[in-house]
C-alpha cells in the first residue's frame, strides 16, 4: 500500500497525545491513593495542554489527504457500521474531555462547587479524567480496527494491529511524560520520574514483543491469490510483465510505496532500532541523571521511530490487486 504521510502523522501525533493523557491520569491516581507524591497543577495543565495540542495537530494532519475537507464532518455518519466513523466521532470527544480535565485542574475545582465534599481534592478531575480514558483506549481500538477489519489485506487483519497501535501510542506518551515530569515537577516529587521511566521501559519492551510478533507473522503468511489462481493456469513461473498501458494509473500510485528497493530493505531495522532500544537506553540514562535533554531526545527518537514503523505498516500491507497492477508497460 502506499504510505500517506497524512495518516502516518495523524496515527502518531494522536497516539503520543493519547499516551500522555494515559500517563497524567496514572500519575494523579497514583496520587491520590499515596503512592506518590502529589504533583503540582501546573504539571497536569502543562502535560493537558501538550496532549492537546499534540490531538489537534494530529487531526490537522489528518485533512490533508482528503480532496474536499469541508465534507468530512459526514464521515460521521456511518458509526454503527464504520470504524472510521467512530474515530471521526471519538477524536473530538476526546479533545473535549481532555480540554475540560486540564480547565479543571486550572481552575483547581473538585465537586465541591456542586455541593459534594469527597474527602478527595481532585475527585472531579478523576472522574472527568476516567471518562477521558475510556475514550482514549475506545479511540485506539477504533483507529487500529480502521485497518485490522480489512481482511483480505492479510498483513493489517490481525489482533496484533491494535495491540500494537494501543502499545506504541502508550510507549510515547510516558515517554514525553517523563521528560515533562524532570521539567516542571519540583524535586520533592521526582520519584514520579521513576514511575513514568519505569512504564516508559515496560510498554516500550511490550510493544517491541508485540510488534516483533507481527512481523513473524507477517513474513509467514502465504497469498490466497496468485498471478497463476487469478488466471487459471497452474505454471509457476508466470510473472506479469505489463498491465497492457504506457503509463501509471491510481492503481500503481495509491496500492504501491513506490520506494527503491534499498528503502524498503532498510526501514524495518532503522525503526526497530528508533523506536525499542535505543529510546529505552536514553529513558534509563535520563532518570537516573535526571536531564531533561536526554529524556526529550528519547522522545524525539522514538517518534521518528515511530514514523518509520508506521511507513512500514502501510508499505508492507499486499492489497490483492496488485496481482494484476504490478507493472507498467
Amino acid at each position: 500500500m502506499h504510505p500517506a504521510f497524512s495518516v502516518i502523522f495523524l496515527t502518531t501525533l494522536i497516539g503520543a497525545g493519547q499516551g500522555l493523557l494515559l500517563a497524567l491520569y496514572t500519575a494523579e491516581s497514583y496520587a491520590a491513593v499515596g503512592v506518590v507524591a502529589s504533583s503540582p497543577r501546573s504539571f497536569y495543565v502543562a502535560g493537558g495542554i501538550i496532549s492537546l495540542v499534540l490531538l489537534i495537530a494530529g487531526l490537522g494532519a489528518s485533512f490533508l489527504h482528503l480532496g474536499h475537507p469541508e465534507r468530512a464532518w459526514r464521515s460521521a455518519s456511518m458509526w454503527r457500521t464504520s470504524w472510521l466513523s467512530r474515530e471521526v466521532i471519538l477524536l473530538p470527544l476526546l479533545m473535549v474531555l481532555l480540554a475540560l480535565y486540564t480547565m479543571f485542574h486550572y481552575l483547581g475545582w473538585d465537586l465541591g462547587i456542586i455541593g459534594i465534599d469527597s474527602g478527595f481534592d481532585s475527585d472531579l478531575t478523576l472522574i472527568v479524567g476516567a471518562f477521558a480514558v475510556l475514550a482514549t483506549f475506545a479511540l485506539f481500538v477504533s483507529t487500529a480496527m480502521i485497518y485490522a477489519c480489512i481482511k483480505f489485506i492479510q498483513e493489517w487483519a490481525s489482533v496484533l494491529t491494535v495491540i500494537n497501535y494501543t502499545l506504541l501510542g502508550s510507549a510515547s506518551g510516558f515517554t514525553l511524560a517523563t521528560a515533562l515530569t524532570v521539567f516542571i515537577v519540583p524535586e520533592p516529587s521526582q520519584g514520579l520520574v521513576k514511575l513514568f521511566g519505569f512504564w516508559a521501559v515496560v510498554i516500550t519492551v511490550a510493544a517491541l514483543l508485540g510488534r516483533v510478533m507481527s512481523l513473524y507473522r507477517n513474513a509467514r503468511l502465504k497469498p490466497r491469490s496468485t498471478v497463476q489462481s487469478a488466471i487459471g493456469i497452474r505454471h509457476g513461473s508466470i510473472i506479469q510483465r505489463a498491465q497492457g498501458v504506457m503509463g501509471g494509473s491510481f492503481n500503481t500510485r495509491e496500492f504501491f510505496h513506490n520506494a527503491p528497493d534499498w528503502v524498503f530493505r532498510w526501514i524495518r531495522p532503522l525503526f526497530l532500532v528508533l523506536t525499542f532500544p535505543l529510546p529505552i537506553i536514553l529513558i534509563i540514562t535520563g532518570v537516573t541523571s535526571g536531564s531533561f535533554a536526554v529524556l526529550i531526545i528519547a522522545f524525539v527518537v522514538q517518534y521518528l521511530g515511530l514514523i518509520a514503523e508506521r511507513w512500514y505498516f502501510f508499505a508492507q500491507a499486499k492489497h490483492p490487486q496488485n496481482i494484476y497492477y504490478q507493472y507498467i508497460s
